[in-house]
């Protein structure tokens, strides 16, 4: 009891004690979940119409669109201009297939299986003619061919993985062409329903065609703004506020950007670093001339040119290369020749030059056995087999487990290796320089191939040239000069108005850049860039950034924020647009003078001596604007008041066009004598309909609010 009655006594210091101690494990869970919520948001790549894209999906999607180029193109890796467009086709595609889906849904629409399968059956559609599975007798799409795939490659799965990895790019490139192809076809069908509300009738139809042959010949008198000097107009405040109020809708941006100023440095090698190349190059040129085998000299001078010691065409060879093959004897090594164009310095030894076939049709039967001499052994014997009955062959192949069926080789299918070995060297010579019908025993380091020729086709100059391609570099001395150099200026002229200040007494240049997008990969263009694009989004105004080494490994780089520009409508007080504006004003008060001055002209006579150009102008029609060579400038309000004005009449006010203003006297209307296609231009119609709806993706990725945080991943 007395201890309950302590309890009792100091109830409200332990509800206190209990409601603090409930307090701090709330708070905790609260600061875990805002924690929780802030990480996830620092994943999101973005988010349309509400959905949330995180880094890991949207990789995701840009890996599996890689491994369909890399696939389809025979290609290892991309460049990382090819990657960062990649990434910008996924983007454009994730964004159009969301907005597209949502539309759809509130209409009711979708792909079925149905219509799947039917695609598929009919074989037709461009997407399928890009996989696979197209019959190349029919050229039409083989769905059976694709369903026999698909059930050896599940089959695979469970029964044979080695065999099921080997098949899985070509599974999962089908899988992404599926994909991709019920995504085209909802888009066909809303785009069709979109360009169904709009319609036509004989009535358009009938106006469309008038507006198409009816034209008219006229005499111009223009009077060009130009002719109007800018500082005779006045232009005040009031005057662009309240041409702002009325174009303000031209200045709204979608996306945020950004003004930039920036020094950029691409280091250069100095003459000391080329005189050192330079001699460096002689000497493995010295030693590329003499050598027996140009292996190891091409290997030694860091060539960007492999020698694969097989006869190739000039198409393997760069560009500067491939053209003076021809003009080398055989034999001769030609002097350095410096290649300003890829900086690079270039010796060439011309090995050989022979009239070879581009596509070899040949056999092969594979001869091993436990040891080298045992198929040297069954290889001869196979040989004089061979020799003495060539019928043998199928017999013979099938003996030692293999089909030894015809197979083609072409040029292309190895000129772009980066390396060959020997016995690879020695079986593609054979494969060059063997008859049709001739047999050759060709030994290598696991044992012996029986070759025969059946077809040589497509006879090419062939080369064999070993290439010194040297580029023209800085030294690590070079660089490090420069980089503290550039180091120095940055560290020291830490505001904008500094760096420019200084920039001239460095040799240096402060350039800008304007509207600076975060889906750009790269600031001015320079590779690897990626890390000061990012700074630009995340730092203030008038910011100075770190100095960054980007480029090619070749480029130092300082950054200065000036300018964000938010989403929405850019005010008066941005110069850009008060240049706009102000444009637009002096548009209106010229054309307020010029008009002022053509008043009271009643004819071409009366333009002239006001001042006027006078110009004949024919073949103006209402549906086309007329170009006017006078004021150098397209007129579709010309067009619209030669229209509404009769054969004989002169123009009742004066127009007021892009480039200046118009009086004219109508000489001549007359139809063009086409004869009117009710039908024909009722199709026109709906196909210009067509091409209309086609733009209501700009529409709803207008109203689609969407966020953007690509610039922090990539």
């Amino acid at each position: 009891m007395a201890v309950l009655g302590k309890i009792r006594n100091r109830g409200v210091l332990l509800v206190s004690i209990i409601g603090l101690g409930l307090f701090a494990f709330i708070a905790e869970e609260a600061v875990r979940s805002c924690e929780s919520t802030k990480n996830n948001e620092r994943q999101q790549v973005a988010e349309v119409l509400g959905e949330k894209i995180s880094y890991q999906e949207f990789q995701d999607l840009v890996d599996e669109y890689q491994d369909v180029i890399k696939m389809t193109q025979g290609r290892d890796n991309l460049s990382e201009d090819e990657v960062n467009q990649v990434r910008d086709m996924v983007w454009n595609q994730y964004v159009q297939n969301i907005l597209i889906s949502r539309e759809a849904e509130k209409l009711g629409l979708r792909v079925t299986d149905d219509e799947i399968r039917d695609i598929l059956n009919q074989g037709t559609n461009q997407m399928l003619m890009q996989t696979p599975f197209v019959n190349q007798q029919t050229g039409r799409f083989d769905a059976n061919s694709l369903k026999q795939f698909i059930s050896e490659y599940k089959k695979a799965q469970q029964t044979n993985p080695q065999q099921a990895e080997q098949m899985r790019p070509i599974y999962n490139y089908w899988n992404f062409m599926e994909k991709n192809l019920r995504q085209q076809l909802l888009a066909q069908k809303y785009q069709t329903l979109l360009a169904n509300t709009f319609v036509s009738n004989n009535i358009e139809a009938k106006q469309t065609f008038n507006e198409e042959n009816e034209e008219a010949n006229i005499q111009l008198a223009a009077f060009p703004y130009s002719s109007v000097a800018d500082k005779d107009i006045q232009v005040s405040d009031d005057d662009l506020q309240a041409k702002y109020k009325e174009i303000k809708a031209r200045f709204k941006q979608y996306e945020e950007t950004r003004d930039i100023k920036y020094v950029s440095l691409q280091v250069q090698p100095s003459a000391a670093d080329r005189a050192a190349i330079t001699k460096q190059t002689q000497e493995f040129a010295s030693q590329l001339a003499s050598a027996e085998d140009p292996s190891e000299v091409i290997r030694k001078s860091g060539s960007n040119v492999a020698y694969l010691g097989v006869p190739v065409m000039n198409s393997a060879y760069p560009a500067d290369i491939a053209a003076v093959l021809d003009s080398i004897p055989v034999g001769t090594t030609t002097a350095i020749k410096e290649n300003k164009q890829d900086n690079t310095l270039n010796v060439v030894r011309l090995i050989s030059k022979q009239e070879l076939p581009d596509s070899v049709q040949f056999q092969v039967i594979q001869v091993g056995a436990e040891t080298l001499e045992a198929a040297r052994t069954k290889a001869d014997s196979i040989m004089g087999a061979l020799s003495a009955d060539a019928s043998q062959w199928d017999a013979l192949a099938k003996k030692y487990g293999q089909t030894g069926a015809q197979q083609w080789l072409t040029t292309r299918d190895y000129q772009y290796a980066p390396s060959i070995d020997i016995d690879t060297k020695a079986y593609l010579n054979a494969l060059n320089t063997m008859q049709v019908g001739e047999l050759k025993n060709l030994a290598t380091n696991s044992g012996n191939i029986i070759i025969k020729v059946t077809d040589r086709r497509a006879m090419q100059t062939k080369y064999i040239a070993a290439v010194i391609k040297t580029p023209i570099a800085f030294s690590k001395d070079t660089y490090s000069k420069a980089y503290n150099k550039f180091s120095q200026y940055v560290s020291e002229n830490q505001t904008i108005e500094n760096l420019e200040k200084n920039a001239k007494k460095y040799g240096y240049q402060v350039l800008e850049n304007q509207d600076v997008r975060a889906g750009q990969h790269n600031i001015a263009g320079i590779h690897g860039t990626h890390d000061a694009l990012k700074w630009v989004y995340e730092a203030d105004e008038n910011s100075i950034s770190p100095l960054y080494e980007c480029g090619d490994n070749d480029n130092l780089l300082v950054v200065a924020l000036t300018k964000i520009h938010e989403k929405g409508y850019r005010d008066l007080s941005d110069e850009q647009v008060k240049e706009m504006v102000k444009a637009e004003v002096l548009v209106d008060k010229k054309a307020e003078k010029l008009i002022a001055k053509a008043a009271g002209v009643k004819n071409i006579a009366g333009a002239k001596a006001k001042g006027a150009q006078i110009v004949p102008v024919n073949q103006i029609t209402f549906s086309s604007p007329v170009f006017v060579a006078a004021t150098g400038a397209s007129e579709p309000a010309l067009s619209g008041a030669v229209a509404a004005t009769k054969q004989g009449q002169f123009s009742n006010k004066p127009v007021k066009g892009n480039a200046g203003v118009y009086l004219f006297q109508v000489m001549k209307k007359q139809s063009r004598g086409q004869k009117f296609d009710a039908k024909a231009y009722m199709q026109r119609i709906a196909q210009r309909n067509m091409q209309a709806a086609g733009n209501f993706m700009q529409e709803l990725f207008i109203n689609a609010d969407i966020t953007d945080h690509r610039v922090m991943f990539f």
